[in-house]
């Protein structure tokens, strides 16, 4: 008597991150890959669903469109942190002060954009991310800058405040997290490099090393308060 082996499922290309991720979760993966390998405009929602190992029109269960896909993979790249910044204001400076906020939310950051699959940080820059269509992501890290300007501006000495205005200083405080973007393209950032980031934010809003030293310990129970 003949028997019928069951058929097997379509192979995956490439195997998730994480096994356990779901269908949402593997298409994100998937695509963050494809993204910063090949660029935005030449991959397709096939490449991705291929990648994944599922029907295209299994995709569009989850993203209507790749946009949406890319808008949602930015935004995980900013929104942790515009979580944070809405937490930590609600301790200042009550509870908190300003250099503890300002490390606080420049720490969590930086682990974000540490995690961000496949470096998602690197397609800022691109052309296809300065369309109208990503307006939402570009507002949220706007967002994200002028919080960086308004803590910095409370956190710093008289000498900084008197030099640079509170967008200046935004300004120069997100690209200074943002540093962990270029470290990821040679090694895998460590706790270490967080914390120089971090500290490095305190140093130019003038804050000698005492002041670094006390901010960064308040900061750590700020963190924990928070988790």
């Amino acid at each position: 008597m003949k028997t019928t082996r069951p058929r097997q499922g379509r192979p995956r290309h490439t195997p998730p991150s994480d096994p356990n991720a779901s269908g949402r979760e593997q298409i994100l993966d998937a695509a963050g890959a494809l993204f910063v390998e090949h660029g935005i405009a030449a991959t397709s929602t096939r490449m991705i669903a291929e990648r994944v190992g599922i029907r295209q029109a299994s995709l569009y269960y989850h993203f209507a469109t790749k946009d949406e896909i890319l808008a949602e993979l930015l935004a995980t790249s900013v929104r942790p942190s515009l979580q944070m910044v809405d937490r930590v204001q609600a301790w200042v400076p009550e509870r908190a002060s300003a250099a503890a906020a300002l490390y606080a939310v420049a720490a969590t950051d930086v682990r974000t954009l540490s995690r961000t699959p496949y470096n998602i940080g690197t397609l800022y820059l691109l052309p296809e991310v300065l369309a109208e269509r990503f307006d939402t992501f570009r507002a949220d890290r706007d967002r994200l800058q002028r919080s960086y300007g308004a803590l910095g501006a409370s956190a710093a000495t008289e000498d900084v405040t008197g030099r640079m205005p509170p967008d200046r200083l935004g300004e120069l405080l997100i690209q200074l997290v943002e540093v962990v973007i270029q470290i990821r393209r040679t090694r895998d950032p460590e706790a270490a490099d967080t914390d120089a980031i971090a500290s490095s934010c305190l140093r130019l809003c003038g804050l000698g090393e005492p002041g670094v030293v006390a901010a960064r310990d308040e900061a750590g129970v700020l963190l924990s308060r928070l988790a």
